[in-house]
């Protein structure tokens, strides 16, 4: 299959990238290379773009649509490891970051890829196929109270304990092997009453295990402040979430890297003498129009927020 990702708010982050032609940015999520494709067109020769990606699929696919341009490098890593891949390069600050987080479209219509519950796969879930650990371990090996607490956590999912009651159950009778295993189960565990008011029953669950699997919330979390330290002055990183626990993380480090004085309220000077290291320029994020929701409707949950590196 084709590496479809249609990039989401696209407009919106080459806006608030504000793209410096001879200037140095990172596409952290690269994918099949969407919205770096537009980031290169901006840039003249002097200007340079580092596309990163753990998923084998995307840098095979990014690296035939950005063939192009000769001031393009393609890295298959995470982006947690961004300082170092950049430090590999000689690179010590850039003029822009984007992160367009969460699972891309080629994953999802994969089927083998195992990200969704529409259809019948093994449990995989890997952003990076390399990764020995699959969903299926997950779901086999944690225990109940480990798999609620997942759920629970990463999925949001109020009927968490009952999922996790019946997994742990009907792994007794041999291990769950497939997607579609885990759909009848979870539907099983959520009273039809309730199945009929809302979404895709299996949809919170899922996003919980892949959330796990890939730990994608610890990894945003442990590498935020690392980017926006890595900006030059003026410097902006966006990203692009598509979940609340996403956006809150992106939301308070964003917070805390514009005001990180922990003086007590009523003092009347900063005493602690930590020094803001930008400005949040999103005091609201963005959100995709209407126009590009009835067009993908994948990007009905988008927010961008966008962060700008002190001069």
């Amino acid at each position: 299959m084709e590496f479809k990702h249609k990039p989401v708010l696209l407009r919106e982050v080459i806006d608030g990238l504000d793209i410096r032609p001879e200037g140095t940015y990172v596409d952290g999520t690269l994918g099949g290379g969407g919205h770096s494709y537009h980031i290169l067109e901006k840039l003249n020769d002097q200007g340079r773009l580092i596309g990163i990606d753990q998923d084998g699929a995307a840098v095979a696919a990014a690296g035939e649509r950005l063939e192009e341009f000769k001031n393009a490098t393609i890295v298959r890593n995470n982006y947690c490891n961004i300082q170092q891949v950049l430090g590999s390069m000689g690179i010590t600050s850039v003029d822009g970051i984007l992160l367009d987080l969460g699972v891309s479209s080629y994953q999802l219509d994969t089927p083998e890829r195992g990200f969704s519950y529409m259809s019948d796969a093994p449990l995989d879930m890997r952003m990076d196929t390399r990764s020995s650990k699959t969903a299926a371990d997950i779901v086999n090996n944690y225990s109940q109270s480990e798999l609620a607490r997942v759920i629970r956590v990463y999925g949001e999912e109020k009927f968490a304990a009952n999922i996790a009651k019946h997994i742990t159950a009907a792994r007794e009778g041999g291990p769950i092997k497939t997607t579609g295993e885990l759909v009848d189960i979870i539907k099983a565990s959520i009273p039809m009453k309730i199945q009929k008011t809302m979404g895709h029953p299996a949809k919170q669950t899922f996003q919980a295990i892949r959330i796990e699997l890939n730990r994608e919330l610890t990894v945003l979390s442990d590498t935020l402040d690392t980017m926006i330290d890595l900006l030059s002055p003026g410097g902006r990183l966006c990203v692009i979430t598509f979940h609340s626990l996403e956006d809150r993380i992106v939301k308070n480090s964003f917070r805390k890297a514009q005001n990180p004085c922990t003086c007590p309220p009523d003092f009347p000077v900063c005493v602690c003498g930590k020094v803001s290291k930008g400005t949040v320029i999103t005091k609201k994020p963005i959100l995709p129009s209407e126009e590009e929701m009835e067009e993908n409707p994948r990007s009905k949950s988008a927010k961008l927020r966008i962060f700008c590196k002190s001069l």
